[in-house]
């Protein structure tokens, strides 16, 4: 069994402002997965702490972070500013590298909801440096210009009662040029609350991300 690492409070910069976090590598990872949360959520979101646990038992480690701080959170327009949520999530991946103690570990994103689109952009952005992405009942398709520059296998999830959301994903799912996979989750709505539900997407992001994790 992995030992599941301790999770360590940090502050990451991000044109001046700091962001709270939390970062957990389990002894002898060899990923880091960082969460982009969706608006109006924080890096205690229960369902993405959830996911993240999982993760970290699958011997991946995790950095859940606020996109934003409270004051921005608290503005609609902030929230929805996919171009900000894309550059912090750089910042943080930037910031990350840059650590010792993951010094050589793979990067992959975990988005949900409006966090899906930055992790994509994000993703467009860094090219092969971005091993795997995954999208919980996300909105890919606000990033849809820059879908086909990516370049990471990426794992839409989505709520099978999610019909809106199941359509924005369809079409952005036609658009990636990547590795890819859609899944949809019967039985459920957006935020996956329904019994058993959640343990699916983290049972299905563990899978994704350890299948195409880089040779160590």
């Amino acid at each position: 069994m992995h030992s599941h690492g301790s999770i360590t409070p940090v502050q990451i910069p991000a044109d001046g402002v700091r962001l709270e976090g939390e970062l957990a590598v389990p002894a002898g990872a060899s990923a880091v997965v960082l969460f982009a949360h969706g608006s109006g959520s924080s890096r205690h979101s229960p369902r993405n702490t959830f996911v993240a646990g999982m993760l970290r038992q699958a011997g991946v480690g995790t950095l859940l972070f606020d996109l934003l701080t409270e004051t921005e959170d608290r503005s609609y327009a902030t929230r929805f500013d996919i171009d900000l949520l894309t550059e912090r999530l750089l910042a943080a991946t930037r910031w990350l590298q840059a650590q010792p103690a993951v010094r050589g570990c793979a990067i992959g994103y975990f988005g949900a909801s409006t966090g899906a689109a930055a992790a994509l952009k994000a993703a467009a952005a860094l090219g092969n440096a971005v091993y795997a992405v995954v999208s919980r009942g996300g909105r890919p398709d606000l990033a849809m210009p820059l879908l086909d520059r990516v370049r990471s296998p990426t794992l839409l999830i989505v709520g099978g009662y999610d019909d809106v959301v199941i359509e924005l994903n369809q079409q952005a799912y036609e658009q990636l040029r990547a590795e890819k996979e859609l899944v949809i989750v019967p039985g459920a709505t957006h935020l996956f609350e329904e019994p058993g539900t959640l343990e699916e997407v983290a049972r299905l992001a563990a899978d994704w991300f350890t299948r195409h994790l880089p040779a160590r």
